[in-house]
């Protein structure tokens, strides 16, 4: 866990993630990136200068099979209260309204019920498990498909809602989560999405995975790319 703490940390440091007296609700899906975000906020807590506390929470899809029952049991180890919230998204995309492009329309879902329900349990920060190299992926989503060199950022301020959206994982390349799942032994849940596996996202993996065939460290330097400032880099580091 040394290099997740430490990239964790270090994204505190940059982005200034957590305060004193912040609720975090953590967003756990069930996928390895949530879960071992969930255990490195658990960790965290017991060094950081800054204390905070802890809540994770799942929303349902109603599409099966979606057993909770390893998550809840390393939310009780950890000592994380678990609230599971039960929703229709799922049903309504694939069912009701037979969506041909799903994605789009059920992250606005998504985030419309997590926005709810951290509200209702009193949160005023939710965290994220995206990582590196969900970063580089949505770089590379926004410029070939919306012309436009974009990101998503490590805090996002939801005006709406009055929430911050922060991503603690950013920094951490996704080879280290899947050893980390594996080593760590999480429950994590198989998604029943029946698009998991077939999206625009996936491509873009696929494509930064041969990317890194030519170039081994291009996902080094795209992380640089992201924080240069001074060629506008999309991620600007707080001000001290």
């Amino acid at each position: 866990m040394k290099e997740v703490l430490g990239c964790l940390r270090r994204a505190d440091q940059d982005f200034s993630l957590i305060e004193s007296g912040d609720h975090v609700a953590v967003g756990v899906s069930g996928g390895k990136d949530s879960l071992l975000l969930l255990h490195a906020l658990a960790l965290y807590r017991l060094f950081s200068k800054k204390p905070y506390t802890l809540t994770a929470v799942t929303l349902t899809m109603g599409l099966e099979p979606f057993d909770l029952s390893g998550i809840r049991a390393l939310c009780e180890r950890l000592e994380v209260p678990y609230v599971v919230r039960e929703t229709r998204i799922g049903k309504v995309i694939f069912e009701d309204r037979k969506e041909k492009n799903p994605c789009a329309l059920c992250a606005k879902m998504r985030r419309g019920a997590l926005s709810d329900l951290c509200r209702e349990i009193g949160a005023n920060k939710v965290a994220l498990g995206h990582h590196r190299d969900d970063a580089i992926e949505t770089l590379f989503l926004s410029m070939f498909y919306e012309g436009r060199i974009h990101t998503f950022q490590p805090v996002t301020h939801l005006t709406r809602s009055g929430l911050t959206q922060i991503r603690p994982l950013i920094y951490l390349p996704e080879k280290h989560i899947i050893h980390m799942a594996k080593k760590l032994e999480l429950p994590v849940v198989p998604s029943p999405c029946p698009a998991n596996g077939r999206t625009k996202r996936q491509d873009m993996k696929n494509l930064l995975t041969d990317i890194c065939r030519k170039i081994p460290n291009a996902r080094e330097l795209l992380l640089s790319a992201l924080q240069n400032e001074a060629q506008y880099g999309l991620w600007e580091k707080q001000k001290r």
